[in-house]
């Protein structure tokens, strides 16, 4: 086993001095998966990035608790590992008061599983599905059975009354059947549904033309999700759609609500990622000079307008509420 590192060897974007609990641990416990997105943003990391130890692990945890005070488990795929039950009770005795689990939801198929990550001390799940029928949903995961194997685990964890929060990040392939997706996922009866427009980097930068699609389609097609799930009364959630493209849907972005977030990616601690989002991550062009929702709206992920510029970036004149 190799010797455990206390944090990350390199610090990107520190967070600013703060009280203690006031920031979400995203940690990153490796990148093996059994799926292989044709979206993933992690690309070849499962090739070359070793997984944490359990040991190395549980350090990171340690050394985040001074400052943070929720925990999001990520990867990869993190329920191919044995240690996640020992990791989420680890965890809970430190104090993280709420501890997320992000997984693609095959393993939670396996009741007794998902029993095992609950009675360790899991208070929420985020499963990903990404179409509305198994051809869809599979052919985007890379995975035959994924999507019997994803739906039967929201099941499970609704079945047990655990708080489900859905992602499904948007694509070329999906989008037009973004609101079938919506009606399955309510009548999964989850506890909140988050539409992703899709990051094009790893793999999604190297499947681009077949991958990411246009922003004009999405807001064709997003806006009939959106209120399909809103008039079930299940909270729905937006990321990386900027506010042109949310016209009488603005309550659904989440950036203006977003948590204070440390990252521990690999040897790569990102202290503030609001400020990486803002910095590096997120692009404001010529049209949101003009736009009166520019000190509120991040825009879109900067390879977007960078391959296909501004051109779909209408300007808005109208004064935004408060969204937070």
């Amino acid at each position: 086993m190799s010797e455990p590192a206390s944090s990350p060897s390199e610090v990107l974007f520190p967070a600013p001095d703060a009280p203690a609990g006031t920031y979400k641990l995203d940690l990153k416990l490796g990148f093996r998966c059994n799926n292989k997105c044709v979206f993933c943003v992690q690309g070849d990391k499962r090739d070359h990035v070793l997984d944490l130890s359990t040991e190395e692990a549980l350090e990171r945890l340690r050394h985040a608790r001074a400052h943070c005070d929720g925990l999001l488990l990520t990867g990869g795929e993190i329920t191919i590992r044995e240690d996640v039950p020992e990791i989420i009770a680890a965890a809970k005795a430190m104090g993280y008061t709420t501890i997320q689990v992000q997984t693609n939801g095959r393993r939670l198929a396996y009741k007794s599983y998902a029993q095992a990550l609950v009675e360790a001390g899991a208070t929420e799940f985020n499963p990903s599905l990404h179409g509305h029928v198994a051809a869809l949903h599979d052919g985007l995961v890379g995975a035959k059975g994924a999507f019997v194997q994803c739906t039967a685990g929201i099941k499970n964890l609704t079945d047990m009354g655990q708080r489900v929060l859905t992602q499904t990040v948007i694509t070329r392939q999906n989008v037009t059947f973004l609101p079938q997706i919506a009606r399955l996922l309510v009548s999964l009866k989850v506890s909140q549904i988050q539409f992703a427009f899709v990051h094009a980097l790893g793999t999604a930068a190297e499947t681009w033309d077949d991958t990411v699609p246009r922003y004009r389609d999405v807001q064709r097609y997003l806006p009939l999700a959106l209120d399909i799930v809103r008039a079930a009364g299940i909270f729905t959630i937006t990321e990386a759609v900027p506010f042109c493209f949310l016209r009488g849907r603005e309550w659904a972005a989440i950036e203006p609500r977003l948590p204070s977030t440390t990252v521990y990616d690999g040897d790569i601690e990102i202290g503030d990622y609001e400020r990486y989002r803002m910095e590096a991550g997120k692009l404001h062009g010529p049209p949101c000079e003009k736009c009166t929702w520019n000190q509120a709206c991040e825009g879109p992920w900067r390879e977007y307008p960078e391959k296909y510029g501004w051109d779909e970036f209408v300007p808005r004149d109208d004064v935004p509420p408060d969204l937070r």
